[in-house]
């Protein structure tokens, strides 16, 4: 999708700055809750009531911060100035909006009475838009502008975006800020990053209005620039967030990763759906039709090959880029971004979901070492920071108001995965046992690759990497799950088979999960989605031609309805076998974690037991 260049002049926000000023001196607005919502903290120096209608100053709020002090701090300055140049900014940048949407000239007509019905359901989405824009840019500058610090902002609820008009729009977000500044904020110190906060959380409500507006290619088509503010526009994309970049890594080829034949399998199959993504759209037929893997966990034990997975899902997805012409955005979300302040941690997971998930890039974020970074519920040995990362990823990636387009996959890769909270672990898709080099062969391979460079050592009787081709293995892999490998689900499977024969009906699935279920109590029902799920994953094993990525037109930058439609066509339906061998993969993992994680308590109730009667002996020498 090309990209035009739009600069805002400065002459366009100059303009803007008085009535931007004066919205911050009073505003009008009318919360929907406005006869019943109590004021708590600290009271307003300006604002009054008129029925349903609130009038407030921001200005003279922020002022009253410092009482003691009649003329506003440096810190206090900083931030109105902020805001006043996202009012003004904001203005400028709708302004032209409303020239190049068409706009405008339905505004005029409407005004007039004269249109016709589909134009007015064009002005209504259009109106919408316009008022996205005019708040997403405020927002968007006040957060990139501000920075970052401990912010508490439990002591108010946002209010849900309103997409009315432009002006209604930005009273409703201007009327958050000054809760917040009147509930949350005590001094100068947490003054700005509650209000980065706050446009942030702000931000992160008005992306489920994100997905049905219309009209949108004069916005995200065009590259704003103010270089009076040294602020750029990217469409929808948060400013200072997935900036591109360039990626240093070493990339690995999927030949070189020994072993692990399926997770190297769906890895490289994930690779070519994800390229299946519309930017026009923001839609990937893989999401429409099943199958898509928006999120894995890996595990395994210390180095089985999880670091070499992600450098090969990095290269092929950075290869696939560079032909199709789209940016690529990798990011790992470390334990250097779980903070000791109170809601940074929230906020570093929050931005790492967001630049991961921006519409506008291919994106791949992994979170490896999970079980330290994000804390089980209920853990009293987890901080609070960990708590927060859980809570995050939890809401973002099965949440109520999560939405997968298709261009974008997070990994959560662990040597514990029973340490893990449960429900995070349920929220993963997929699944792959990382267990590294299983064979002669394996071993061969990976000695090969590790010194044939600089080794005058002959090879032998062996084909090097022969068995290392993803193709000719994955059968015999997926084979292996025909049974179960866990001793407590063989037991369950074997008392399945005597009781009701080979399971291929829906019928006996259901009788066979159902046994599971009262064995394992975790075994939900997002544990039977995620089942669905990867058997909608292998019925579409369609295994796209690598052709169809060797050139951008063949393929890659097809209209979504082109692409729907080709790989509609070599779509497989779900078998028994199929089912059945994705239902022990995943039941196998949840005994396995299960299994592990009882284990564990076990050994630490052991050890507290020994330590104690050793503490008693040495009190009795005593």
């Amino acid at each position: 999708m090309s990209v035009n260049q739009s600069q805002i002049k400065d002459s366009q926000v100059r303009e803007n700055l008085k009535n931007a000023y004066n919205a911050l001196v009073s505003s009008n607005y009318a919360p929907a809750s406005s006869n019943n919502s109590p004021r708590i903290g600290r009271r307003p120096v300006s604002g009054s009531s008129h029925g349903h209608s609130t009038s407030f100053s921001i200005l003279e709020n922020i002022k009253s911060i410092t009482e003691d002090n009649p003329l506003m701090t440096d810190k206090q300055h900083h931030v109105v100035t902020v805001l006043q140049e996202g009012l003004a900014l904001a203005a400028a940048v709708i302004d032209t909006y409303k020239d190049i949407s068409g706009f405008g000239q339905l505004l005029l007509d409407n005004s007039k009475g004269i249109l016709n019905s589909d134009q007015k359901n064009k002005f209504i989405e259009l109106k919408t838009t316009h008022a996205y824009i005019a708040v997403f840019t405020v927002a968007n500058y006040v957060q990139a502008k501000l920075d970052n610090g401990q912010a508490n902002l439990s002591a108010v609820e946002l209010s849900k975006p309103v997409l009315m008009d432009s002006g209604t729009s930005t009273k409703a977000f201007l009327y958050d800020l000054n809760e917040v500044i009147l509930k949350c904020v005590t001094d100068d110190v947490n003054l700005g990053p509650a209000i980065k906060a706050a446009a942030l959380s702000y931000i992160e409500s008005l992306r489920t209005f994100e997905i049905g507006l219309s009209f949108t290619e004069s916005f995200t088509g065009n590259h704003y620039r103010s270089e009076m503010l040294d602020f750029d526009i990217n469409g929808f994309e948060l400013a200072g967030g997935a900036r591109k970049q360039s990626l240093t890594m070493q990339f690995k080829k999927p030949e070189e990763v020994i072993g692990n034949r399926i997770a190297k399998y769906q890895m490289k199959k994930l690779a070519k759906m994800m390229m299946c993504y519309d930017p026009a759209t923001r839609k990937n037929p893989f999401v429409e039709l099943g199958g898509f893997i928006f999120t894995f966990m890996g595990d395994g034990a210390p180095g089985t090959g999880k670091t070499t997975l992600i450098q090969m899902l990095c290269g092929l997805l950075n290869d696939y880029c560079q032909i199709a012409g789209r940016e690529f955005y990798y990011e790992n979300f470390s334990i250097d971004q779980v903070d000791s302040f109170q809601g940074k941690s929230g906020q570093n997971a929050k931005q790492f979901i967001n630049n991961v998930l921006n519409p506008n890039v291919i994106g791949f974020g992994t979170v490896d070492d999970i079980d330290q970074i994000a804390g089980k519920r209920g853990d009293k040995q987890s901080s609070g920071g960990q708590q927060e990362v859980t809570a995050v990823l939890m809401e973002s990636l099965a949440g109520a108001n999560t939405v997968i387009n298709g261009n974008a996959t997070i990994g959560m890769f662990t040597n514990y995965p029973e340490n893990v909270d449960d429900a995070l672990r349920q929220r993963c898709s997929a699944r792959y046992l990382v267990d590294g080099p299983q064979t002669v062969a394996d071993y061969t391979d990976l000695l090969a690759l590790l010194v044939q460079s600089r080794s005058n050592i002959e090879v032998g009787d062996a084909d090097l990497f022969s068995t290392q081709q993803i193709e000719g293995a994955i059968e015999t892999s997926y084979e292996v799950h025909n049974t179960p490998e866990t001793k407590e689900l063989k037991a369950i499977y074997d008392k399945a088979i005597s009781e009701l024969g080979e399971i291929d009906t829906l019928a006996k699935f259901g009788r066979y999960l159902n046994m599971i279920k009262e064995a394992e109590p975790r075994f939900t029902g997002r544990a039977i989605k995620n089942i669905a799920d990867a058997a909608k994953l292998r019925a579409m094993d369609i295994d796209l031609p690598d052709e169809w990525f060797e050139t951008a037109d063949t393929f890659m930058n097809k209209s979504y309805d082109e692409k729907l439609e080709m790989i509609s066509s070599k779509a497989g339906t779900v078998t028994p076998t199929i089912l059945l061998q994705e239902l022990h993969r995943y039941a196998d993992s949840e005994f396995r974690y299960s299994a592990n994680s009882d284990q564990a308590e076990v050994d630490k109730y052991v050890r507290d037991h020994n330590v104690r009667i050793k503490a008693q002996e040495a009190i009795n020498k005593q």
